[in-house]
């Protein structure tokens, strides 16, 4: 059983009758976007007020007869003191708690009422009761807030707290202080995507090239997206072209189009990515991968702003902007003469990196709980049959954390879409994660991460010792062909007895 458990704000107050200017409310948006099989209200104001905005609901509600809604009008001293807001909240729950036929899975509303009072949603949410808290907006929708920290607190030393509450109790709701961040579909919140980020935005508005190089995984082409959406030409094409993908006796048909009859096949005229960009934004993805021969007629279509159909006597002007990504070093390959350096120059006006995955720090909960959601969302909206809105366990999360990612933010969305589509229940546990992940992956992490694992949520420095010498006393007795001493004078120890005793304690027969 699902529960919903939030404030009445004056954003919900207003909705009933003027839906169009105000929208609905954050209550009414989060019962639209999510299924929930009862909802408990909180509020303190007049109850004429409330009568009228709990008929305007039971309206809207009538369709979806398995929703049951309560209303509790409470008697607050002040909606910023933290004090009566945390009693009021855990009086009214235990109340309603004891009379469920069954514990329910709880979902805390942060975004109506006070800072004070989303503050104390955090604080409970997180240690009393361990609800998910969700938050909503009319520009972005109904989604899971990430809190980027965990508090392991009594309930009784939380009330204390509550008594006597420091400022920056009020931005608990937005992470401590630490707002997650968005650009296009990219979520963020450390210092080098903030970086990253930076200089998308200046080079946005300008028409001019852009090259963006990156690992495999690393978010290249939304980056790109981003970009073209945050550009004078959003409203225009934003025509992608994987350029390893494209046979190379078929490039410069594909790139610049054909005219019919202009080579066997060619029945009839065929438009070109370039000509289906016209006005737009034109993505190369992949640019490393194109041929010589073609770099030549692409650095020709950049400089004159035209291209010629294959099998064509004309040529076309056209207004491109043109965005290149590539996993390769561009300049080396240039210098090696792998990749024409006019074109490297011409492509190369505005240079971004995007960091891999094991250098965003701070980036990885964040990123969990989005791509969570995007996959919760896709499966929701594509009717799949059993389908379970998913929430993950904090130690799953944390061990994800902890890992390194060498493919990236690919990988670490397909370990989660497999978690979700393997793991029984709506919660992804830490058994779902580690079957999730790739044996060859974690091979890989194990091997490259011992010196670059994020410290965001701690390290267990003792389990990466114990994996290092389980690793290397395994190695040397198979070497050794099981002779101890042998294996000590490989692994530098004394004796073979001074081996045993670490065979024992790594557990190694």
């Amino acid at each position: 059983m699902r529960l919903l458990v939030s404030w009445i704000g004056s954003a919900d107050l207003r909705a009933p009758g003027s839906e169009e200017e105000f929208g609905i409310g954050p209550v009414a948006q989060a019962l639209e976007a999510r299924k929930f099989d009862r909802v408990l209200l909180l509020a303190d104001q007049e109850k004429s007020k409330l009568r009228r905005y709990e008929g305007w609901l039971r309206t809207r509600l009538a369709g979806s007869k398995r929703c049951v809604l309560g209303l509790e009008h409470v008697q607050l001293r002040s909606p910023t003191d933290f004090d009566d807001i945390y009693s009021v909240v855990t009086q009214t729950l235990e109340r309603l708690l004891a009379e469920l036929p069954e514990e329910p899975d709880l979902t805390f509303h942060l975004s109506p009422g006070t800072p004070a009072m989303a503050a104390t949603w955090v604080i409970l949410g997180k240690t009393r009761y361990k609800a998910e808290l969700i938050q909503s907006s009319r520009e972005r929708g109904v989604e899971t807030a990430s809190v980027p920290f965990d508090i392991s607190l009594s309930p009784e030393f939380v009330a204390d707290v509550l008594r006597a509450p420091d400022k920056s109790l009020e931005n608990l709701s937005s992470g401590g202080g630490q707002e997650i961040f968005k650009f296009g579909d990219i979520i963020y919140r450390g210092d080098a995507m903030r970086r990253l980020i930076a200089r998308a935005q200046k080079a946005a508005p300008r028409s001019v090239s852009v090259l963006i190089e990156g690992e495999s995984g690393t978010g290249k082409e939304l980056l790109a997206r981003a970009i073209h959406q945050a550009s004078m030409r959003s409203g225009r094409a934003f025509q992608v072209v994987n350029c390893g993908a494209i046979p190379v006796d078929l490039v410069e048909s594909e790139l610049f189009g054909h005219v019919k009859g202009a080579f066997t096949g060619a029945t009839r005229d065929h438009v070109g990515h370039f000509e289906a960009a016209n006005g737009g934004t034109l993505f190369l993805d992949e640019i490393g991968e194109l041929p010589l021969s073609a770099q030549v007629k692409l650095l020709r279509a950049l400089q004159e702003g035209e291209i010629r159909r294959v099998g064509d006597v004309k040529t076309v002007k056209l207004d491109v902007r043109v965005i290149a990504a590539t996993n390769r070093e561009l300049a080396i390959e240039a210098a090696a003469g792998r990749f024409r350096e006019d074109l490297f120059y011409r492509l190369a006006v505005l240079v971004l990196k995007v960091p891999p995955l094991r250098e965003r720090e701070g980036d990885l909960g964040p990123l969990i709980t989005g791509l969570l959601a995007r996959i919760n969302d896709q499966s929701e909206q594509a009717r799949e049959p059993g389908f379970l809105r998913k929430k993950i366990s904090e130690d799953a999360k944390k061990f994800m954390i902890q890992q390194l990612w060498p493919g990236n933010i690919r990988e670490l969305e397909n370990t989660l879409r497999r978690a979700a589509v393997w793991g029984d229940g709506e919660t992804i546990s830490l058994a779902d994660i580690k079957e999730a992940v790739l044996p060859a992956v974690v091979g890989r992490a194990a091997s490259e991460s011992i010196l670059n694992r994020p410290l965001e949520q701690g390290v267990d420095i003792q389990s990466i010792i114990g994996s290092v010498a389980e690793h290397y006393l395994r190695r040397a007795m198979v070497a050794a062909s099981g002779n101890k001493s042998k294996a000590a004078k490989l692994l530098g120890l004394a004796n073979y007895q001074t081996l045993s005793n670490w065979l024992e304690k790594y557990r190694v027969s």
